[in-house]
């Protein structure tokens, strides 16, 4: 073995350390790190296994096959089912549900006829059959294994040949000859890699648990992330009801799909309607208005609330919870500008009800309309949706997928839908265009 210094954020590899990265230029990120170091083979002589390259018109293709397990949320974040030989890689804050989905996830295949081989290196068997009696897991199919040793989950799999692999959590998990602590960079990288390329052999679809950061991005060195080929993270309110499933990285489908999930007393359930999670059913609010955010292929109407009051201290307070800091600021500076609404005296709070996180665009209108009519202390229109980017200048912009937007909200009953005036749509009768901030402010006052 050798020693070399790993960068925990993009993976560099030096033989020197050094306070900032060479490659990412982030500083205090190069750990100490052990490198296995394997024998050449004898002679020089190629192993006969050794793949070689083809023309890639000749390479035979064949259809992957998808196995769903039936719960609509989960199979539409993961593209549709899960695909023999990937590697999934859940990351989430503690208590927020990871093992709970994971165990769940045991019993939908498991109840399938699928074989389910779950590892634990955190949990006993005894919790384990606790939580399974809670969640009313009760597959035959589900076998566990409580251990903390790499190579004896790779020999178990050779063993028992499950039909999917769960490993709870990759940082508890560590490989004996190595000679450093669990957890560690050299043991998460070789622990990984290990049951990684068992998976990829042997077509085993491999669920890897992950820790996250106080940052709330997955522990240990970045690289783990590269060689996986799914990326999951568990979002969501400790104390909140409702979770959220966020695919940020999948080779095998669309990365911006999410699903969204309610904690019960007996565990997680999908929500197949969300849309009356982020809506009030209540009369129209004072500095409450209603956007529309796609993610992925589903577009979901959600409520912005925001509250304008006079500022107590020398600073006004800029507050914002469900969508970007620096967002808010911009807007303000284009109400002050366009419309000379005077905001440097007032506290400015933007709130995206339902706990739901977006970095659409489109939201733009809705906040400006939000704290328009937080400002006037007067209710925005009835049944009206806001919808549309807005540019520094104060013209409203086009926003992709308008006509997907539009159906979302007229499906639920909303009659008046402001969008961009250089939308191009073929709904005429509920559209309400604007051109900049000026023309939604008189709307708002002449309503």
């Amino acid at each position: 073995m050798a020693m070399l210094f790993f960068c925990s954020d993009c993976g560099f590899e030096t033989t020197k350390w050094s306070g900032k990265c060479p490659s990412c230029g982030s500083w205090g990120t190069l750990r100490e790190s052990t490198r296995v170091t394997g024998k050449t083979p004898k002679g020089g002589q190629a192993d006969p296994n050794t793949p070689k390259p083809e023309r890639i018109t000749e390479i035979k293709y064949s259809e992957v096959s998808r196995t769903p397990t039936r719960t609509g949320e989960f199979d539409l974040v993961i593209g549709g089912g899960i695909v023999s030989g990937m590697v999934v890689l859940i990351g989430g804050e503690p208590g927020i549900g990871k093992s709970t989905l994971m165990l769940q996830l045991s019993q939908w295949m498991g109840s399938q006829g699928k074989k389910v081989l779950y590892v634990s290196g955190e949990e006993s068997q005894e919790q384990l059959h606790l939580r399974s009696l809670r969640l009313n897991v009760a597959s035959e199919n589900i076998w566990l294994l409580c251990t903390n040793d790499a190579e004896h989950v790779l020999s178990i799999v050779e063993e028992h040949k499950p039909d999917i692999l769960i490993v709870d959590s990759i940082q508890s998990v560590s490989v004996p000859s190595l000679d450093s602590l669990p957890g560690s960079i050299t043991q998460l990288r070789e622990s990984c890699n290990r049951l990684l390329r068992c998976a990829k052999t042997q077509r085993l679809p491999l669920f890897l648990v992950g820790h996250v950061t106080k940052e709330g991005f997955v522990a240990g060195p970045k690289i783990i992330e590269h060689m996986v080929d799914t990326v999951l993270y568990f979002e969501g309110e400790l104390r909140g009801q409702y979770k959220i499933l966020r695919a940020v990285k999948n080779r095998f489908g669309s990365t911006n799909e999410i699903g969204i999930f309610e904690m019960t007393n007996s565990g997680l359930e999908e929500v197949k309607d969300p849309n009356h999670i982020f809506l009030n059913d209540e009369a129209s609010h004072n500095g409450s208005a209603i956007g529309c955010v796609m993610e992925g292929s589903r577009s979901f109407i959600v409520e912005v609330q925001a509250l304008a009051t006079t500022s107590n201290y020398g600073t006004p307070q800029r507050v914002v919870v469900g969508l970007e800091q620096k967002k808010l600021a911009l807007l303000l500076a284009i109400l002050e500008k366009n419309l000379a609404l005077y905001l440097r005296s007032s506290d400015v709070f933007i709130n995206l009800a339902g706990g739901i996180k977006s970095l659409d665009p489109c939201l733009d209108l809705a906040i400006l309309a939000a704290i328009i009519s937080s400002l006037k202390d007067k209710p925005l229109p009835e049944k009206s949706v806001f919808i549309g980017e807005v540019g520094l200048n104060g013209e409203v912009r086009p926003v992709t997928q308008i006509d997907a937007r539009i159906n979302a909200a007229a499906k639920l009953g909303y009659e008046k839908i402001f969008i961009s005036g250089h939308a191009k749509t073929k709904q005429k009768s509920r559209v309400v265009k604007l051109r900049d901030v000026r023309e939604l402010y008189s709307v708002l006052e002449r309503d």
